[in-house]
C-alpha cells in the first residue's frame, strides 16, 4: 500500500537533514555546544548545592528544547518549503507524516541526547544524581514533543528562515517567563501561580523535582523521595500535556506546505 508509513523512508530522510544540519556550523554549534554551556554554572558557588545545580540544568534543559528542538526544526522546514522541496517531494511517494518525522527526528535526538550527558556531565561537577531519573526522562520527551509541534506551528505563519527569528521569539518568551517563578521565590503568589501554568515554568518544575526533589519554587535543598516527586510532578504533569496537546492541535490545524504566494 502506497499510503504506508516508510520507516526506512524516514530515517534516510532524517539522515540527509542531520548532513545539512551539520554542514552549516553555526548551528551545529547551538545545537550541540550552547545547550551545555549552562553546566559551567555548577563550577560556581557551592559545590554539589541543590539550588545551584537547580538553576543550571533548568537553564540546559531550556536552551536545549528551544535550540536543538524549536529552533532548528522551524528553520528547516521553512526552508525546505521556501525551497519547493517540500512540494516536489509530495508529489512523489513521500508521506507527509515522512516529511515531518524526518525534519525534526536530527534536532529531537540530539536534544535527548544532551539531556541524557546532562547526568554525568553534573555528577562528574559534584552534583547527585537524579531522585526519579524515569520522571526526569519523562520530562524531556515531553519537552521535545511540545516544542516540536510549537516549530511547526510557528512556521505556518512564518514568510522566510529569516523572519523566523522574529516569529519565534513569542515562544521563547513564553518558554523563558516561566521559569522566573522556580528563581524568585519572593514573587507574589498571584503572579507564580499565573507563571507556573506556562510551559517553561512547568518544564522547571519537573527537573526540580525530578532531578533535585526539591519541594516547591523557594527549596533549596533536596526533601523529596523517589515516591513523593511523583505526587508532587502531577500538576506540572499536566500542564506540559495539555500544552503538548494545544500546540500540536495548531500545527496539524496550521500546517502549509507551499510558500505564501
Amino acid at each position: 500500500m502506497t499510503d504506508r508509513i516508510s520507516l526506512r523512508r524516514t530515517l534516510g530522510l532524517a539522515r540527509w537533514n542531520a548532513v545539512l544540519l551539520t554542514r552549516n556550523r553555526l548551528a551545529a554549534v547551538y545545537a550541540v555546544v550552547l545547550p551545555l554551556l549552562p553546566l559551567l554554572l555548577l563550577l560556581a558557588g557551592d559545590r554539589g548545592a541543590e539550588a545551584t545545580g537547580a538553576g543550571a540544568v533548568v537553564t540546559m534543559f531550556l536552551v536545549t528544547a528551544l535550540f536543538p528542538v524549536y529552533y532548528n526544526v522551524l528553520a528547516q522546514f521553512v526552508n525546505r518549503r521556501d525551497e519547493l522541496v517540500l512540494k516536489r517531494m509530495r508529489t512523489g511517494e513521500v508521506r507527509d507524516a515522512e516529511l515531518v518525522a524526518s525534519i525534526a527526528l536530527p534536532g529531537v535526538l540530539c536534544a535527548l541526547v544532551l539531556t541524557a550527558l546532562a547526568v554525568p556531565i553534573a555528577a562528574a561537577l559534584g552534583q547527585s544524581l537524579p531522585v526519579n531519573p524515569l520522571l526526569y526522562a519523562v520530562t524531556a520527551v515531553l519537552a521535545v514533543v511540545m516544542f516540536t509541534a510549537f516549530a511547526y506551528w510557528t512556521a505556518a505563519w512564518t514568510r522566510s528562515a529569516e523572519a523566523a527569528q522574529l516569529t519565534s521569539m513569542p515562544i521563547i518568551v513564553l518558554a523563558s517567563l516561566g521559569p522566573l517563578a522556580s528563581s524568585m521565590p519572593e514573587m507574589s503568589e498571584r503572579l507564580r501561580d499565573a507563571l507556573s501554568l506556562t510551559p517553561g515554568a512547568a518544564m522547571a518544575d519537573l527537573v526540580r523535582i525530578g532531578w533535585f526533589g526539591l519541594d516547591g519554587p523557594g527549596a533549596d535543598q533536596a526533601t523529596l523521595s523517589f515516591a513523593e516527586t511523583w505526587g508532587q510532578a502531577g500538576q506540572p504533569l499536566a500542564v506540559m500535556a495539555v500544552w503538548a496537546w494545544i500546540a500540536i492541535t495548531l500545527a496539524r490545524r496550521s500546517m502549509r506546505w507551499e510558500p505564501r504566494g
